[in-house]
C-alpha cells in the first residue's frame, strides 16, 4: 500500500466523492468505517488497522473519528454539503494564506473565494502558508487582516486541526508578501 496515494484517495472519498465507493456521508461530514474500509478494500488491499495508522499518522490532521472509531470524517476541505460542526472562534489579528504563483493575478483583483470547496482555508502562520503554497508550485503568500475582517462582520472558524477557515476574505483584506518576506 502507498500510504501516501491511499490517504489522499481517502480525502477524495471524505470530502468530495463517497459515490465512488459506494459509500454516504451523513449531514455532519460521518462515514462509516467498515464501509470505508470495505469500500477501499475492493479496489486494492487495505484494512481497518491501515486506516487507524493513516489517520494517527497524517501530519495534517485530516481526519477524526468518533468516540468509539465507528465513524470517520474529513476534518474540513469538503466541496459536498456538510457541516462539520465548526465552532466559531476570534481569529488572531494576522492570518496567512499560501497558494501557486499561477493563481495569484486572480486573488489580487477577486481576493480568496472558496470555488469547489465550501471555505477558504487560512494558515494560524507564515511558514504554514509557505508549505501550502509550495504544493500548488512557486509559493505566493498572502497576509490575510482578520482583524479588519471580524470588525466587519465576518465569521471564522478553527478546524479541529488548526485550519482556519472563513467564507471567502475580499482583495480588500489581504496584502501579497513580497517573495519570502514576512510583513510586520
Amino acid at each position: 500500500m502507498n500510504k501516501n496515494r491511499t490517504s489522499k484517495f481517502i480525502a477524495l472519498i471524505l470530502r468530495h466523492k463517497p459515490e465512488v465507493i459506494g459509500i454516504s456521508l451523513d449531514e455532519h461530514g460521518w462515514a462509516e468505517v467498515d464501509a470505508l474500509v470495505a469500500g477501499i478494500a475492493e479496489r486494492q488491499p487495505f484494512t481497518r488497522e491501515m486506516l487507524e495508522d493513516i489517520v494517527q499518522t497524517d501530519s495534517k490532521g485530516r481526519y477524526s473519528f468518533n468516540a468509539d472509531k465507528t465513524l470517520i470524517r474529513a476534518n474540513q476541505g469538503h466541496s459536498v454539503p456538510v457541516d462539520v460542526e465548526l465552532e466559531r472562534k476570534r481569529p488572531p489579528v494576522v492570518l496567512w494564506h499560501g497558494t501557486g504563483e499561477k493563481y495569484a493575478a486572480a486573488i489580487d483583483v477577486q481576493g480568496l473565494i472558496a470555488k469547489s470547496r465550501l471555505y477558504v482555508h487560512l494558515s494560524a502562520d507564515y511558514e504554514t502558508a509557505v508549505a501550502v503554497g509550495r504544493r500548488h508550485g512557486r509559493p505566493v503568500v498572502y497576509q490575510i487582516d482578520t482583524d479588519a475582517m471580524a470588525a466587519d462582520g465576518y465569521v471564522f472558524y478553527l478546524s479541529v486541526n488548526g485550519v482556519w477557515l472563513t467564507k471567502a476574505v475580499p482583495a480588500k483584506y489581504i496584502k501579497r508578501v513580497p517573495d519570502g518576506k514576512k510583513i510586520k
